[in-house]
C-alpha cells in the first residue's frame, strides 16, 4: 500500500469518529505525514552525497605535475617501478613517455600541456584522415600516388620536441634480440621501427636498430602475402617497399622484413615488420610503432593472439605497467559490444550508447555514438589519443550538466582545447559530479576524477578533458583510459574494462 493511499483511507475512517475524537486523530495524523515526508528528504539527501560525486585529490595532483619536472625524482622512480612490474610470458613492459624521456627543456608544466595538446590534435587529424580516406574507397594505385615519398613536403617537427602523450612498449628484436622503445598504437596495423642505413631518421632514445647484427633477419619478396597486402607497396629488385603516412604530416618508408620478436619471456620468429630508412614525424623519441589494429598484418594477429590488453598508468608517473597477449580478464571486467564498421575495419569501435553525469543519463540521441551506412560515425577506443573527443551535440550536453551540477566550484578561463576549466588552488581535494560511459545493454564503466579532471598547470587549474569535434566520429582517449586495463578481445566481439588493475 502506498503512503498516500494509506494517508486517504486514515481521513476516510478519520469522518467516521465522534466529534470529540476528531482534534487528537487529526493532530497524530498531521504528524505522521510530516514524519513521513522528513524520512523521504532525508533518504534522498543521503543518496545524493553517495553516489552523484566523488573525491578530486587535488594536492596529489599537483605534486605529480611538480615531481614531473624534476628529473632525479623519476629516475630513481622509474629504477624502482623496473624491479617491481609484474609480467606474463606474453607481454611487453609499458612506460608512459614521462618515465622514459624526461621533460627537462619544459620550464613549467604549462608548456608541456600545451605541447601535448598539439601533438593530440595531430593525432586526431591522422586518425579521422585515415577514415575518410577508406571512406573514400581509394584504390591501392591511388593510395601510391597520393601517400608518393617525394611529395610530402610538409615540415613536421619530432615529437621530441613537442612532447607526446603516448605510451611504449619494451620490444625485444632480432637475434641475438634487442630491446627498444616502441609506440603502442590501436589505431595502425604495420609494425615498424628505425633501421641502418638512414637516409633520414629523427631522433630516437635507443640505438637505431641494425639488421647486420641480427641472424633472424630476412627481406620479403614481393610476392609474398606480407607484401600484397600492404596498402602502399611497390617493389625494387624483388624487396618488397612500403610506406605508411599517418594523415599529419608523419610518414615512414623502408623495406618490409621477417624478425623474430622477443617478450619479456618467450618470442615469435618470421613476424612482419617494417624497417624504415626514410623516417619523419611525431613518433615521440621512439625507435618505431607497435602496430595494434585488426588487420591480418597488425602485430596480435600475426602472433594469432585472439586477444590483448593494457593498462595506462598515470602518464605523469615513472610506474610501469604491462602489454599482455591472450590473456584473461579479470573477474570484475565490465564488458562491451566490440562493432565491425565495414569501411574501416582496422579501429576498435564500441557500441557506446550515452553519458551519465551524477548518474543522470544525458540526453543525447543514440545515433550520435552509431555508424552511419556510409562508415561515418561509431565511437573508438584509442591508445594514441589523449583527450576524448565527443561529437559537439555530445560534448555540450555533458558540459552544461556538469558545470550545473558543479556550479558551487569556482570557474576560470579556459585553456586551449578545454572550454570548462576550475580553479582549485586553495583546495587540497573537491568533491565533484561522477561522470560514466554507457554501452550498449545498459553497462556502465565509471570514470575516476582523474580521469575526466586534469591538471592543465602546477597552480590549481583542472579543466574537463573532453573536446568537442564537427566530425561524427567519437573518440574514447588515453585519459578516460588510464588506471584502468583495457582487453580488446576479437574472438569474443568484446572489450572490456577492469578498473584499477594496473
Amino acid at each position: 500500500m502506498s503512503r498516500f493511499n494509506f494517508l486517504f483511507i486514515k481521513s476516510h475512517r478519520l469522518s467516521q469518529l465522534t466529534h470529540n475524537q476528531k482534534p487528537d486523530m487529526i493532530s497524530s495524523l498531521f504528524f505522521l505525514f510530516l514524519s513521513l515526508l522528513s524520512c523521504s528528504h532525508s533518504t534522498t539527501a543521503i543518496t545524493s552525497t553517495t553516489t552523484t560525486t566523488s573525491t578530486l585529490d587535488v594536492a596529489s595532483s599537483v605534486q605529480k605535475a611538480l615531481d614531473l619536472l624534476n628529473p632525479t625524482f623519476l629516475q630513481k622512480q622509474s629504477e624502482k617501478t623496473q624491479t617491481e612490474t609484474k609480467t606474463t610470458s606474453l607481454s611487453f613492459t609499458l612506460h608512459p613517455r614521462s618515465s622514459i624521456h624526461h621533460n627537462q627543456h619544459y620550464h613549467d608544466y604549462e608548456s608541456l600541456t600545451l605541447a601535448r595538446l598539439a601533438r593530440d590534435s595531430h593525432r586526431v587529424t591522422s586518425l579521422i584522415t585515415k577514415l575518410n580516406f577508406a571512406i573514400s574507397g581509394a584504390t591501392k594505385s591511388e593510395t601510391n600516388l597520393v601517400y608518393n615519398a617525394d611529395n610530402l613536403t610538409t615540415p613536421v617537427t619530432s615529437g621530441l620536441s613537442q612532447g607526446s602523450v603516448e605510451y611504449f612498449a619494451r620490444v625485444g628484436l632480432g637475434t641475438p634480440a634487442q630491446s627498444y622503445y616502441m609506440t603502442i598504437d590501436t589505431g595502425s596495423d604495420l609494425t615498424w621501427l628505425q633501421c641502418k642505413p638512414c637516409s633520414n631518421c629523427y631522433q630516437q632514445t635507443d640505438p637505431i636498430y641494425d639488421p647486420s647484427g641480427s641472424s633472424s633477419y630476412n627481406v620479403l619478396p614481393c610476392t609474398s602475402k606480407q607484401c600484397e597486402s600492404i596498402d602502399t607497396s611497390a617493389c625494387e629488385s624483388n624487396r618488397c617497399l612500403y610506406q605508411v603516412s599517418y594523415g599529419d604530416g608523419s610518414f615512414t618508408v623502408g623495406d618490409l622484413v621477417t624478425e623474430t620478436v622477443s617478450f619479456n619471456s618467450g618470442s615469435v620468429p618470421s613476424v612482419a615488420v617494417g624497417c624504415g630508412h626514410d623516417n619523419e614525424g611525431l613518433f615521440a623519441a621512439a625507435a618505431g610503432l607497435l602496430g595494434l589494429g585488426r588487420h591480418p598484418l597488425s602485430f596480435p594477429s600475426q602472433i594469432k593472439s585472439t586477444s590483448f590488453s593494457y593498462c595506462l598508468v598515470d602518464r605523469d608517473s615513472a610506474n610501469a605497467s604491462t602489454l599482455d597477449f591472450n590473456s584473461v580478464p579479470p573477474a570484475n571486467s565490465v564488458t562491451v559490444p566490440l562493432l565491425q564498421n565495414p569501411k574501416m575495419k582496422s579501429f576498435y569501435y564500441v557500441g557506446l550508447t550515452g553519458i551519465s553525469v551524477g548518474e543522470r543519463p544525458l540526453p543525447i540521441p543514440p545515433s550520435i555514438f552509431a555508424i552511419d551506412g556510409s562508415g561515418k560515425g561509431g565511437a573508438i577506443v584509442d591508445s594514441g589519443t589523449a583527450v576524448t573527443r565527443l561529437h559537439t551535440q555530445a560534448y555540450n550536453s555533458l558540459r552544461d550538466e556538469f558545470t550545473q551540477q558543479a556550479r558551487s566550484l569556482k570557474r576560470t578561463s579556459g585553456h586551449e582545447l578545454f572550454d570548462t576549466c576550475f580553479d582549485f588552488s586553495a583546495m587540497t581535494s573537491v568533491k565533484v559530479p561522477n561522470v560514466a560511459f554507457i554501452f550498449a545493454g545498459g553497462k556502465t564503466v565509471s570514470l575516476r576524477p582523474e580521469n575526466y579532471l586534469i591538471r592543465v598547470d602546477s597552480n590549481g587549474k583542472f579543466c574537463l578533458a573532453f573536446a568537442p569535434t564537427a566530425d561524427t566520429l567519437s573518440i574514447i582517449g588515453s585519459i578516460q583510459q588510464q588506471g584502468t586495463r583495457v582487453g580488446y578481445d576479437m574472438g569474443n566481439s568484446v572489450v572490456s574494462f577492469s578498473p584499477n588493475d594496473c
